[in-house]
């Protein structure tokens, strides 16, 4: 068995440049007899996304999951105890029985299957409503982040990790860990490359937030998160074919990469939107789009929160450069996609849907303005969510 051990530290990325990576550690032999009589672990789905982020380098400098120090230096500081940026505290969640038979290696289950191990350096107790409060700025139980911190295990593991392998999921051709991100950015010669995230079909409006980008760095990365998202979510299925559709007819195959983000949404607005771009300094961009209420649900954060957290930050910390995006919209006196900063037309001139709307006209068969999504993507969604007959 061929194991995969986390890549040592990612260096961050100058503005502007390349990353420049640490020794890669593609994976070592291992022999699966070592794991006879070593406890075991189930894990939650969210749980074995995380594990894969963090062998696979997708959350470097995190070579597992948090110990309590860093745990409540995130909490309070947006910072790992040594100072480093980090904004969400990435743990595992255990009963307390669990937690009093777990020493030493622990091998990690999902789905029945043995997928990886944890060596325990540390079990500590979670401080959920502090958690709430600090990561999602409300205890909520509505919130659908809260929700799933209160249900979860009230002790946490710390310790290094191991994956066995590289889950590809329901999408292999588009599932590349952050070492395979960075080959293809290498081999198609791209010296700045933006990334967008998405859990939703692309509208027109994000269309044009990704060329606007376009037309300042090589190459765009879109890279939509397809790990456990709230129920009311359009399915990932549905979102990358609309995606393939989408790219395949708008957009230059040969500065354009549709590859999965395989994390979990946690809803935490503005300290995922950090998440969301250092993780991505480790995929290999150098760019990262943040747009209205990224992350966001409901109405527990500011419209633009999301980019004002940024500040706590130096730039250079970061090793990645954010573009921050105002409202876009469809003016029909403009008679093209606009925001605030470039449209003088008050709200009646604008076409704006929300996603409750969209899927109210998608599950009565009508058909989306091709002012807001492409007909091609709006047929991928219409026949997603026609009712069956």
């Amino acid at each position: 068995m061929t194991i995969l051990l986390p890549e040592s530290t990612l260096l961050p990325a100058p503005l502007g440049g390349t990353l420049v990576s640490g020794l890669r550690r593609p994976g070592h032999d291992f022999d699966p007899a070592e794991l006879a009589g070593l406890p075991r672990l189930a894990l939650s789905e969210r749980s074995a996304a995380d594990l894969e982020m963090l062998a696979t380098g997708a959350y470097s400098p995190l070579r597992g999951f948090v110990n309590e120090a860093d745990y409540l230096s995130i909490l309070s500081r947006l910072r790992l105890a040594d100072g480093t940026p980090w904004s969400i505290p990435i743990t595992l969640p255990v009963s307390r029985e669990d937690a009093a038979r777990a020493r030493g290696r622990v091998v990690l289950t999902f789905g029945g299957q043995d997928v990886g191990w944890i060596d325990v350096q540390e079990a500590y107790a979670a401080r959920k409503t502090l958690e709430a409060q600090e990561v999602y700025r409300t205890a909520d139980e509505a919130h659908p982040g809260v929700a799933a911190l209160y249900a979860q295990g009230d002790v946490y593991l710390a310790g290094e990790v191991a994956l066995f392998e590289v889950p590809r999921g329901a999408f292999p051709r588009h599932h590349r860990t952050p070492a395979e991100v960075r080959e293809v950015i290498e081999a198609r010669g791209w010296r700045s490359t933006v990334a967008f995230q998405t859990r939703n079909p692309i509208h027109r409006a994000h269309e044009y937030l990704q060329k606007v980008a376009l037309e300042l760095v090589d190459g765009l990365l879109l890279h939509p998160l397809v790990g456990s998202t709230k129920g009311d979510d359009v399915p990932a299925d549905t979102r990358v074919q609309a995606y393939e559709v989408l790219l395949k007819g708008y957009y230059p195959q040969e500065r354009t990469l549709l590859s999965v983000y395989p994390a979990a949404m946690r809803y935490a607005g503005p300290r995922e939107a950090i998440l969301h771009a250092l993780s991505r300094r480790n995929y290999g961009v150098t760019h990262f789009i943040v747009g209205r209420d990224h992350a966001g649900v409901g109405s527990y954060y500011g419209t633009y929160d999301a980019q004002e957290i940024f500040s706590a930050y130096a730039p250079e910390e970061l090793g990645i450069q954010i573009l921050k995006f105002e409202h876009t919209f469809y003016c029909n006196s403009c008679g093209q996609l606009v925001s605030p900063r470039t449209c003088p037309h008050d709200a009646s001139h604008h076409l704006v849907l929300s996603g409750t709307k969209v899927r109210e006209k998608l599950r009565a068969g009508e058909a989306l303005p091709a002012e807001f999504t492409r007909p091609e993507v709006a047929e991928v969604l219409r026949a997603a969510y026609a009712e069956p007959a």
